[in-house]
Protein backbone atom coordinates (compact mmCIF):
# COMPACT_ATOMS: atom_id res chain seq x y z
CA UNK A 1 0.00 0.00 0.00
CA UNK A 2 2.96 2.33 0.56
CA UNK A 3 3.78 2.24 -3.15
CA UNK A 4 0.17 3.08 -4.00
CA UNK A 5 0.28 6.06 -1.61
CA UNK A 6 3.72 7.05 -3.03
CA UNK A 7 5.31 6.71 0.42
CA UNK A 8 8.14 4.60 -0.94
CA UNK A 9 9.87 5.03 -4.28
CA UNK A 10 8.99 2.76 -7.17
CA UNK A 11 9.62 2.72 -10.90
CA UNK A 12 5.97 3.01 -11.92
CA UNK A 13 5.33 2.10 -15.54
CA UNK A 14 1.54 2.43 -15.57
CA UNK A 15 -1.25 3.71 -13.36
CA UNK A 16 -4.99 4.14 -13.70
CA UNK A 17 -7.81 4.64 -11.19
CA UNK A 18 -7.86 0.97 -10.16
CA UNK A 19 -4.38 -0.46 -10.72
CA UNK A 20 -0.67 0.21 -10.56
CA UNK A 21 2.22 -1.45 -12.45
CA UNK A 22 5.83 -1.05 -11.37
CA UNK A 23 9.20 -2.74 -11.73
CA UNK A 24 10.02 -5.46 -9.20
CA UNK A 25 12.91 -4.42 -6.91
CA UNK A 26 14.29 -7.99 -7.02
CA UNK A 27 13.65 -8.89 -10.66
CA UNK A 28 13.96 -12.33 -12.19
CA UNK A 29 14.80 -10.60 -15.48
CA UNK A 30 15.15 -7.01 -16.71
CA UNK A 31 11.63 -5.62 -17.09
CA UNK A 32 10.06 -7.86 -14.40
CA UNK A 33 6.91 -5.90 -13.58
CA UNK A 34 4.28 -6.25 -10.86
CA UNK A 35 0.62 -5.34 -11.36
CA UNK A 36 -1.49 -4.67 -8.25
CA UNK A 37 -4.97 -3.39 -7.49
CA UNK A 38 -5.22 -0.13 -5.59
CA UNK A 39 -8.13 -1.59 -3.63
CA UNK A 40 -6.71 -4.03 -1.09
CA UNK A 41 -7.21 -7.74 -1.56
CA UNK A 42 -5.01 -10.41 -0.04
CA UNK A 43 -5.26 -12.83 -2.97
CA UNK A 44 -7.63 -14.53 -5.40
CA UNK A 45 -9.72 -15.87 -2.52
CA UNK A 46 -10.94 -12.46 -1.32
CA UNK A 47 -10.73 -10.16 -4.33
CA UNK A 48 -14.01 -8.95 -5.80
CA UNK A 49 -14.74 -9.55 -9.49
CA UNK A 50 -14.53 -5.90 -10.54
CA UNK A 51 -11.11 -5.46 -8.96
CA UNK A 52 -9.79 -8.71 -10.43
CA UNK A 53 -11.11 -7.70 -13.86
CA UNK A 54 -9.33 -4.35 -13.61
CA UNK A 55 -6.05 -6.04 -12.63
CA UNK A 56 -6.29 -8.53 -15.50
CA UNK A 57 -7.03 -5.73 -18.00
CA UNK A 58 -3.85 -4.03 -16.83
CA UNK A 59 -1.85 -7.28 -17.01
CA UNK A 60 -3.10 -7.70 -20.60
CA UNK A 61 -2.09 -4.11 -21.44
CA UNK A 62 1.34 -4.23 -19.78
CA UNK A 63 2.49 -7.74 -20.84
CA UNK A 64 3.13 -6.93 -24.52
CA UNK A 65 4.74 -3.61 -23.58
CA UNK A 66 7.16 -5.38 -21.22
CA UNK A 67 7.90 -8.02 -23.86
CA UNK A 68 8.56 -5.46 -26.57
CA UNK A 69 10.50 -3.02 -24.38
CA UNK A 70 13.15 -5.59 -23.49
CA UNK A 71 13.09 -7.56 -26.74
CA UNK A 72 11.73 -10.71 -25.11
CA UNK A 73 10.09 -13.58 -26.97
CA UNK A 74 7.43 -14.21 -24.33
CA UNK A 75 6.42 -13.47 -20.78
CA UNK A 76 5.76 -15.56 -17.74
CA UNK A 77 2.67 -14.32 -15.84
CA UNK A 78 2.49 -15.64 -12.31
CA UNK A 79 0.64 -15.05 -9.07
CA UNK A 80 0.82 -17.06 -5.84
CA UNK A 81 -2.24 -17.30 -3.62
CA UNK A 82 -1.73 -18.37 -0.01
CA UNK A 83 1.40 -19.20 1.94
CA UNK A 84 1.29 -22.85 0.82
CA UNK A 85 1.55 -21.62 -2.78
CA UNK A 86 4.55 -19.42 -2.03
CA UNK A 87 2.77 -16.11 -1.45
CA UNK A 88 5.02 -13.91 0.71
CA UNK A 89 3.54 -10.47 -0.02
CA UNK A 90 -0.07 -10.58 1.08
CA UNK A 91 -1.46 -8.01 -1.35
CA UNK A 92 -2.81 -9.45 -4.60
CA UNK A 93 -0.22 -9.03 -7.34
CA UNK A 94 0.71 -10.51 -10.68
CA UNK A 95 4.26 -10.84 -11.97
CA UNK A 96 5.01 -10.19 -15.63
CA UNK A 97 8.46 -11.66 -16.27
CA UNK A 98 9.97 -11.32 -19.74
CA UNK A 99 11.58 -14.45 -21.18
CA UNK A 100 14.03 -14.76 -24.04
CA UNK A 101 14.00 -18.56 -24.23
CA UNK A 102 12.86 -21.47 -22.11
CA UNK A 103 16.36 -22.15 -20.80
CA UNK A 104 16.44 -18.67 -19.19
CA UNK A 105 14.62 -20.07 -16.17
CA UNK A 106 14.64 -23.36 -14.31
CA UNK A 107 11.02 -23.31 -13.17
CA UNK A 108 8.86 -26.30 -13.98
CA UNK A 109 5.70 -27.64 -12.44
CA UNK A 110 6.26 -30.82 -10.46
CA UNK A 111 4.65 -33.83 -12.12
CA UNK A 112 2.89 -36.42 -9.97
CA UNK A 113 1.71 -39.90 -10.87
CA UNK A 114 -2.03 -40.11 -10.24
CA UNK A 115 -4.24 -43.15 -10.67
CA UNK A 116 -6.75 -42.73 -13.48
CA UNK A 117 -9.63 -43.40 -11.07
CA UNK A 118 -8.55 -40.37 -9.05
CA UNK A 119 -9.30 -37.98 -11.91
CA UNK A 120 -13.07 -38.52 -11.93
CA UNK A 121 -13.30 -38.46 -8.13
CA UNK A 122 -11.33 -35.21 -7.99
CA UNK A 123 -13.30 -33.67 -10.87
CA UNK A 124 -16.57 -34.49 -9.10
CA UNK A 125 -15.34 -32.91 -5.84
CA UNK A 126 -14.41 -29.74 -7.72
CA UNK A 127 -17.77 -29.64 -9.53
CA UNK A 128 -19.54 -29.96 -6.16
CA UNK A 129 -17.40 -27.20 -4.63
CA UNK A 130 -18.29 -24.90 -7.54
CA UNK A 131 -21.93 -25.47 -6.74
Amino acid sequence: MKIIRKEVPAHIVYEDEETLAFLDVKPSAPGHTLVIPKKFATNIFDVDEATLSAVMRTVRKIAPAVRDAVGAHGVHINSNHGAAAGQIVFHLHFHIIPRQKRSDFSFSWPKKKVARSTFETTAEKIRQAIG
